[in-house]
């Protein structure tokens, strides 16, 4: 399912017209964002949760020339779904 048909089945779903739903999906992901950027988890109940997570700094190995690399630290954006959910899919 791609973008445009996930907002034509929700606006169909909510009975708002694709505009209005099209807005509420990009207000939504928005303040998701701001929420992410705070450095707050974001948790929906029965989907999960969502956290940026910083990734210490590591040295890695290129196999081919076993020539040493540091790798810098950074931000991540992580997923752990709900335990039902993750039931579903097993």
């Amino acid at each position: 399912m791609n973008n445009k048909e996930f907002t034509s089945e929700l606006s169909r779903r909510l009975g708002y017209t694709t505009k209005d739903t099209t807005e509420l999906i990009s207000l939504l992901i928005q303040e998701m964002t701001k929420q992410l950027e705070d450095g707050n988890i974001i948790q929906i109940q029965g989907f999960g949760s969502f956290e940026v997570k910083k990734k210490t700094e590591r040295i890695s190995v290129n196999p081919t020339t076993k020539q040493r690399m540091l790798v810098p630290p950074k931000l991540v954006l992580t997923y752990k779904p709900n335990i039902a959910l993750k039931e579903k899919f097993k």
